[in-house]
């Protein structure tokens, strides 16, 4: 005040000043008080504009809605710290997971957890953070890891009954998912578990293209146990005519077209509900029930160049989120929001993140080892004949089940007969292709049950026009290839695909 007077009694000029000065403290002492309360309505003040996130799994659901949570999303950059973001999707879906059930409440858990890894990894290189960052990371990951396995393993919806074969049905499923996502393949890889995880088609994709054959779809339609009582079954009576490809590869050996064995598989499929609903003329589909856009919105970290306008409570930081068996820890959250913080939770998540780390693998399953995208299934063990036989008692071809009564004629050679019919009717090219065995395994019995198989294929290949390759050569059947003695590992799936790509004999088709 001694101040303004002193101005006061001076020019005019000094009369302006004082009113400069004034407004200047009154603008400060206003952003001081909105400053010390970083509320939504601070945002609304910068053009902010607020978007509901509503439950995509029940939007209907009043009690749920009313804890909407909303994501202030402004055109101008608000900096953020990433770290304290990590921890509230973190905590997010540790809570989501106590009590996660449907597949679709899964697949909520590990959306929260591809946000929490996302601002994780954005703390700065520089940031002080930085390390023990990256070690949370890691940790996250595991936790998106089992939540996508359990939204995986949980049963999808579908009014069709099962063919009471669960590979059937999830490569059913995952092949139907196929065709709505990216279309008709160019190259339909069928077969038993030998084709399953004997060629990999994104080895095989990339091999075709290298050789001029770019941007071809390639899909592995492998089920364990198939015959060639099972692949027709697929190819005529399961898919339709516009649910083929341009090109089919079948993938197997002498054991798939042996008519001596007791064919289980084909047998469970026939005498399966799913089947009866198949032959009533009701044909398996997926069911859509909701829209592909999910009504939930996300914020994922950006750079920014401005100053953060609060300040998150610090944690200590030093837990995993999952326990030994791989349950999430208890922790409750009454109400999350990427705006506002709420101070009573900072000790949730001390808690939620002071435990050491404890390392499990036997729960959690590798996803090396689970179908991809593309239907194939990768196997990353060596085979090694020493150790795989101290586990495993050996059996001799005249005692395997697979080389029971052995026979190139019967049912199995009228499928084979069906199939090869059926794609001259659609006109596909067909190409079956024998795969590698080790020499362990073929033993005298199965040597011989070899050579009567080769020479019978290469005979039908000549009669009736479908190709035929061998791939028996000794370079493939080196163990490191091999996951047991008549199973190719991933390594061999890509020698495989690599050397199909090299065959001239094989009309590739061509993408449109």
């Amino acid at each position: 005040m001694n101040l303004f007077r002193r101005l006061k009694q001076s020019s005019f000029l000094g009369w302006i000043v004082a009113a400069f000065l004034f407004v200047v403290t009154v603008f400060n002492f206003q952003q001081k008080q909105v400053n010390s309360t970083p509320s939504v309505s601070l945002f609304a003040e910068e053009n902010t504009q607020n978007l509901a996130i509503v439950n995509p799994q029940n939007p209907s659901n009043s009690a749920e809605n009313s804890q909407t949570e909303t994501i202030a999303k402004s055109n101008a950059c608000t900096q953020q710290s990433p770290f304290d973001e990590s921890v509230r999707f973190a905590l997010r879906g540790s809570n989501l997971a106590q009590t996660a059930k449907t597949k679709q409440q899964w697949d909520e858990v590990a959306r929260n957890w591809v946000q929490a890894v996302a601002w994780m990894q954005a703390v700065p290189p520089n940031s002080p953070k930085r390390a023990f960052a990256e070690k949370k990371v890691i940790e996250y990951m595991r936790n998106l890891t089992y939540s996508q396995q359990q939204a995986a393993k949980t049963q999808m919806t579908s009014q069709f009954p099962s063919f009471d074969s669960e590979l059937l049905d999830q490569q059913l499923q995952l092949y139907l998912s196929y065709l709505s996502t990216v279309g008709k393949p160019d190259i339909l890889i069928v077969g038993s578990s030998r084709a399953l995880q004997g060629i990999d088609p994104r080895e095989m994709k990339q091999a075709l293209a290298a050789k001029g054959y770019q941007g071809l779809k390639i899909f592995n339609f492998g089920v364990n146990g198939a015959t060639a009582q099972v692949i027709d079954y697929i190819l005529t009576d399961l898919l339709t005519p516009s649910q083929l490809p341009k090109m089919i590869v079948w993938a197997d050996g002498v054991r798939a077209l042996n008519s001596g064995r007791i064919d289980r598989t084909y047998q469970s499929i026939i005498a399966s509900e799913g089947h009866q609903r198949l032959a009533s003329g009701v044909r398996p589909q997926l069911t859509s029930t909701q829209s592909d856009d999910t009504q939930t919105c996300y914020q994922l970290p950006q750079s920014c160049s401005a100053k953060p306008k609060w300040v998150l409570p610090q944690a200590d930081l030093d837990q995993p989120i999952v326990d030994e068996n791989f349950a999430f820890l208890n922790a409750n959250l009454e109400s999350f929001s990427p705006v506002q913080f709420n101070p009573s939770t900072s000790s949730e998540i001390t808690n939620l993140l002071d435990r050491p780390s404890k390392q499990t693998s036997a729960t959690l399953i590798s996803l090396n080892t689970t179908i991809d995208a593309n239907g194939f299934l990768s196997a990353p063990n060596r085979y090694n004949p020493y150790t795989y036989y101290q586990q495993r008692p050996y059996v001799s071809g005249r005692y395997d089940g697979d080389y029971r009564a052995f026979n190139l004629a019967g049912e199995q050679a009228r499928a084979l007969s069906s199939v090869i019919a059926f794609v001259k009717t659609q006109n596909i090219p067909l190409v079956f292709v024998n795969l590698p065995l080790t020499d362990d395994y073929l033993d005298s019995y199965r040597w011989w049950a070899e050579q009567e198989f080769q020479n019978n294929m290469q005979r039908l290949a000549q009669e009736y026009g479908f190709i035929f390759i061998d791939l028996s050569e000794a370079a493939l059947t080196r163990y490191e290839y091999f996951v047991d003695p008549s199973h190719l590992n991933r390594y061999g799936a890509q020698v495989v695909a690599q050397k199909l790509a090299g065959q001239s004999a094989i009309p590739w088709p061509r993408s449109q």
